[in-house]
């Protein structure tokens, strides 16, 4: 008898998202225990998702708005049961029979911007959010977060999970790796050689203007590459730098990346400075550490467990002690070479095959 595992992919508008939910289902199939399949689950009207070696793509009568306001409501979807996981809230939690049925439904939550950050979500998406936790805290079998941080933010939201919370963190894609044409991918992103790197918007969970203002106070004058900036939000970035101090000469705002294109920019980096202490999974901090870039991050829960002893940590919103962390890591090849290591050993860490076998081993479990 063959088990088959249902991934619920939603085709997320967030590219982190999507990213993870793909790349979660290609270790799932390539993890795939004897006797098991993987099956995916997309909304109608999207293209069937680009992992190689699954058994089956399920399309559902809806599409994939009307499909999370019915996931929100419990009403009926066409998804039906069995084993589902999906590597975010977007799943049917309705009540089911685990025990006779064999029925399990497992989601994943990623970060806590709906509680932390509300206002930083488009309309809608926080209370959509709210209310598919409550859902979970009702019907899911076991609810997955990445860090052991989120875990214990997560259980103080919705102490009823306190059980069901299981700790299986991201990673970068697989086989991510600086490609071989990287400086002719950065020349048709018109990107400088040579930079300091950032990631995010003008959000302020996001503290770009910690991070501009770090590298100004760091005087070091190299280029700055902004990655992940939201499409249209460029000029607020570039406003974010020059209220910072940092020259706007300087800087180069590019939105989401694809993963070839990405790890080529990080193939140009001296340093990854994330000045972000948000309560959600550091992806690009995860990026850095694989490719073994020198990572500066501001101390917080997350980048205490996520980075340990691979980058270096100062204090939340000093942007004087970030600045000379940044000085200190580029002062000297040796510096810089000692934090690459540091970095590459600890990007060892991360990976979706392992991720992927602890999610067999959940849905065993269960």
């Amino acid at each position: 008898m063959v088990a088959t595992l249902r991934v619920v992919l939603d085709q997320s508008p967030e590219p982190r998202l999507a990213e993870a939910s793909r790349e979660l289902s290609k270790a799932l199939v390539l993890g795939a225990p004897d006797g098991c399949e993987v099956e995916a689950i997309v909304p109608a009207g999207v293209d069937s998702p680009d992992v190689a070696g699954l058994s089956d793509v399920r399309h559902t009568a809806l599409a994939r708005r009307e499909l999370a306001a019915a996931l929100q409501l419990g009403i009926g979807t066409g998804i039906g049961g069995g084993m589902i996981h999906s590597p975010s809230l977007f799943a049917p939690l309705v009540r089911h029979d685990r025990v006779h049925d064999h029925d399990q439904t497992v989601v994943t939550v990623w970060d806590l911007r709906a509680w932390d950050a509300p206002d930083e979500l488009p309309r809608g998406v926080a209370a959509w959010h709210k209310a598919m936790l409550k859902r979970a805290v009702r019907h899911a079998d076991a609810v997955v977060v990445p860090t052991h941080s989120l875990s214990a933010r997560l259980v103080g939201i919705a102490p009823k999970l306190a059980d069901r919370v299981r700790v299986i963190a991201g990673a970068s894609p697989l086989g991510f790796g600086v490609p071989r044409d990287e400086v002719g991918r950065r020349r048709s992103l018109d990107l400088p050689e040579g930079c300091v790197l950032l990631s995010g918007g003008p959000p302020a969970s996001h503290a770009l203007a910690v991070g501009f203002a770090a590298v100004a106070a760091s005087g070091i004058d190299l280029p700055v590459v902004v990655i992940d900036a939201p499409a249209g939000l460029e000029p607020a970035v570039a406003e974010l730098a020059s209220a910072s101090g940092l020259p706007e000469r300087r800087l180069h705002v590019r939105g989401a990346l694809d993963a070839a294109d990405r790890a080529a920019v990080y193939g140009s980096a001296v340093a990854f400075v994330a000045p972000s202490t948000a309560a959600g999974f550091p992806w690009r901090v995860v990026d850095a550490l694989t490719l073994g870039v020198p990572v500066i991050a501001a101390d917080s829960e997350v980048h205490r467990e996520v980075v340990v002893d691979g980058g270096v940590l100062v204090e939340a919103d000093e942007s004087s002690a970030l600045g000379a962390a940044l000085r200190d890591a580029v002062a000297s090849a040796a510096a810089a070479d000692r934090l690459a290591v540091l970095a590459g050993d600890r990007g060892r860490a991360f990976s979706w095959r392992e991720a992927a076998d602890k999610v067999w081993m959940l849905h065993a479990e269960l």
